[in-house]
């Protein structure tokens, strides 16, 4: 069993370390449930799939005999396949959206600043003319500001996130952990908020979050409670169903780049990519930026001081993929955890899909 024996303050900026001076009550995040419709027997799946080669190019004109699809390792027959490609002259009918969160909850204002800067770069490029829509969420304490529709015209975007400098600051309501609480409880939130939103769209959605990533927390030396870890859990089953259905593949972009590769909280969140499959194994890590992002099929980029180049990198998952298909059988218990492997019978590729779901009776 996991257990988290200290307490996690590898997300905090120092400051918020130095102003804890006791050990504060145990403290759970409480993100917004998503409404999940009930699952009925033989639910079809349906799995957006990137395939690469080393240098991290797309790999293009696969088949479906190319691909094979394990379900808790045994062979699910494949019973739709698309291959998406933008170069192509068929191109996919809804085009893939980007939703870019930037977020002023989670990062210093000299973050925010950089941001700022870094995003305009990716909208501009090309003399602003995007490949793909776009869509901004600028996720900041004085109130989250959404782009209404999406567009293709970097231009207009750059002077729309121009428009939102003055709601864009840190957090500054609380500090130390009840500080951190609320953004871990924030960032849940509007993460759900997203994804509700994405859901009532058709078609592929990369939301590319510009982040450190949310606090994670939880009381040193204690083993969480049987409802503490029940409530996490299905916080997880929530958000991993939502995002699935929602077709969402989860980007976590640092901004600290570089400057963040020394700090343990880069990769202490591979130590939670494996699905969690009972309330007894479930920890707030679980539900961590980084974490979620994998379990999607998507991407951490945290070692590049390029932050425009790092946005799109990730954005470029949408020129081409391959949509894959299979009907899930009944589960035998609610909430039943599923892994997902998807292969290609080509040397030397790399395959990101989603790493799993929750079925259901």
């Amino acid at each position: 069993m996991r257990f988290l024996r200290l307490l996690l303050v590898l997300l905090l900026p120092p400051s918020a370390v130095s102003a804890q001076n006791t050990p504060p009550p145990q403290l759970q995040p409480r993100p917004a449930t998503p409404s999940v419709p009930a699952a009925a027997a033989n639910q079809q799946i349906t799995l957006d799939v990137q395939v690469t080669a080393k240098s991290g190019a797309a790999i293009r004109g696969l088949q479906k005999q190319d691909f094979t699809l394990l379900d808790d390792k045994q062979p699910q027959n494949i019973v739709s396949f698309q291959a998406v490609d933008r170069e192509a002259v068929s191109a996919a009918d809804p085009p893939v959206e980007i939703i870019m969160v930037v977020d002023a909850v989670n990062a210093s204002p000299q973050s925010v600043s950089y941001e700022r800067g870094e995003v305009k770069k990716f909208l501009l490029r090309n003399g602003g003319k995007l490949p793909q829509p776009v869509s901004l969420v600028v996720f900041a304490d004085a109130g989250t500001k959404v782009q209404n529709g999406s567009s293709r015209d970097g231009n207009a975007l750059a002077s729309l996130y121009d428009q939102y400098e003055t709601g864009v600051r840190s957090i500054n309501r609380s500090q130390g952990y009840y500080g951190a609480a609320e953004r871990l409880d924030m960032s849940l939130k509007t993460l759900t908020e997203i994804a509700e939103d994405a859901r009532t769209r058709p078609g592929r959605k990369l939301v590319i979050w510009i982040s450190p990533g949310w606090p994670l927390l939880t009381g040193p030396d204690t083993e969480l409670s049987h409802r503490d870890a029940k409530q996490i859990f299905n916080s997880i089953v929530s958000a991993s169903t939502l995002l699935r259905q929602a077709r969402v593949t989860l980007y976590s972009v640092d901004p600290l780049g570089v400057e963040d590769t020394a700090e343990v909280r880069t990769s202490y969140y591979e130590e939670f990519l494996k699905g969690v499959a009972s309330p007894s194994r479930a920890v707030p890590a679980d539900l961590s930026l980084q974490v979620l992002a994998v379990q999607s099929g998507g991407r951490v980029a945290n070692s590049s001081n390029n932050l425009a180049a790092e946005i799109a990198d990730c954005a470029s998952d949408a020129s081409a993929f391959y949509v894959l298909s299979f009907n899930a059988s009944r589960a035998d218990q609610a909430n039943e955890y599923h892994s997902l492997v998807v292969k290609v019978d080509r040397p030397d590729v790399k395959v990101r899909t989603r790493s799993g779901y929750y079925a259901q009776p």
